[in-house]
């Protein structure tokens, strides 16, 4: 990025105190080596280092000089947000929502680069049915076949070199009505909190990797390890100031614990948590990877498990509850 870049980014956004920090900070680096080593120390925004970086898509200035804007796909599966996020107020828990503009391409055609404060949806015992990680090729498939046969939807937080690696599976997700959300480029805690730009860097990244698969962005993430313990204020408010929108999970079926968990301990775990607790809103944590073969098995018995207590399914928008 550059500095030009970072000073409009802040002007539009960002806490004035901490981009000055940022700023200070840019011009001492300068002086101790070369530029592009210092941008990479201070990672703002969607800055990568340019041996890792995919190809990006086309900024919003390059449109306006072509009398080009991108396509917009258009269906009725999905929603896609206004420039201005003026149509996100939504009460339809079942469509996913997606932006056909990168955080950038916003920034530099001066267009809207925060969600505003939306009103929470809140419906009569919806559940949302979530799975981190993939896509992978064995077992995202599996949970894809069962979820066209019992009709549900489900929201799908992706990993960006995942997504790489399996392209045509996200475009399964996206085709057959499912919401995508971004989890991050590598899932690497170490890498993503070492500090807020670094963080938003994997998140913008995926972005483009997203983009080049489908033509859309999500506009929901996830932070890995969820939020607890990890984000600070400056966290929030970068990921905010981005345009993104972060959701957790208040029900968990436990597949990512160390011991491992049979079906049956999935199932238990879900039946347990929502007899306990009679979530309306329920954000069930899964994953969708090669390891996950229980969660693949239980899943039939949960969403039977849901219907029974006649919980709706819906998928993870901006609009849609926090957890907690």
């Amino acid at each position: 990025m550059t500095l030009a870049q970072f000073e409009s980014f802040c002007a539009a956004s960002m806490n004035k105190v901490f981009c000055a920090v940022i700023l200070l900070m840019m011009f001492v680096l300068s002086g101790c080596g070369d530029e592009k080593s210092s941008e990479n120390k201070v990672a703002v925004a969607a800055t990568v280092n340019a041996a890792d970086t995919p190809k990006e898509t086309e900024n919003f200035s390059n449109f306006v000089e072509k009398g080009t804007e991108p396509k917009i796909p258009q269906s009725d599966k999905f929603v896609i947000a206004d420039k201005d996020f003026s149509n996100l107020q939504l009460t339809d828990y079942t469509k996913p929502v997606y932006d056909a503009y990168g955080f950038w391409q916003r920034n530099d055609g001066g267009m809207a680069t925060t969600i505003p404060d939306l009103q929470p949806f809140y419906g009569e015992h919806i559940v949302y049915l979530t799975f981190d990680d993939g896509p992978d090729d064995k077992n995202t498939p599996k949970i894809l076949d069962i979820l066209r046969e019992e009709n549900v939807p489900a929201t799908f937080y992706v990993l960006g070199n995942m997504v790489e690696a399996y392209p045509d599976v996200l475009r399964r997700i996206f085709n057959e009505g499912h919401a995508i959300g971004n989890h991050s480029y590598n899932h690497s805690y170490k890498e993503l909190y070492s500090s807020p730009w670094d963080f938003i860097a994997q998140f913008q990244r995926t972005d483009d990797v997203i983009m080049s698969v489908i033509g859309v962005r999500p506009l929901i993430i996830r932070a890995p390890g969820g939020t607890s313990g990890a984000f600070t204020a400056d966290y929030w408010d970068i990921a905010k100031n981005s345009g993104y929108v972060e959701h957790d999970w208040n029900i968990s079926t436990g597949d990512a614990s160390p011991k491992g968990a049979t079906a049956a301990d999935e199932l238990a775990n879900v039946t347990d948590q929502i007899n306990t607790y009679n979530f309306k809103s329920a954000i069930v944590l899964m994953h969708s990877t090669a390891a996950k073969n229980a969660t693949v098995e239980a899943l039939p018995d949960i969403i039977h498990f849901f219907k029974d207590r006649g919980y709706s399914f819906g998928v993870v928008t901006p609009m849609t509850p926090k957890p907690w």
